[in-house]
């Protein structure tokens, strides 16, 4: 059974990018546009196996989404990635502190996203 993997990004050009990278390499894709949208589709009962978000967003940004959901039942530890253009230190470590699992600087090519996903979903 193939993984299933949330991206949200506010992005449509990056969710449609994203999303061409992970259905080609055979995984299923959820899509939201912001972490209210992600945030819902978890509490309603979405059960990826991984999370992508951007960091900037409209009113909830990737850290607050990365919060809240480890507070979602069964989110505890599922992986999540942090894939933005940010790459300071003090905002790593906000989101590790969240909850993030790893970080990832825009742009990213496919080969390495598909590396980092199948280093923390192993055998999917």
């Amino acid at each position: 059974m193939a993984a299933t993997i949330l991206i949200v990004d506010d992005s449509a050009t990056m969710l449609m990018s994203i999303e061409g990278v992970l259905s080609k390499a055979g995984l299923t894709v959820v899509k939201a546009a912001s972490g209210e949208e992600a945030l819902a589709k978890l509490k309603s009962g979405s059960k990826p196996n991984l999370m992508i978000t951007d960091l900037n967003m409209g009113a909830m940004n990737g850290i607050e989404l990365i919060r809240n959901t480890r507070k979602v039942a069964g989110m505890q530890f599922m992986p999540i990635l942090m894939l933005t253009t940010e790459s300071q230190q003090d905002k790593r470590n906000d989101a590790r502190s969240a909850g993030a699992t790893g970080w990832i600087v825009k742009p990213v090519d496919g080969a390495t996203l598909l590396k980092v996903i199948g280093q923390l979903v192993p055998g999917k």
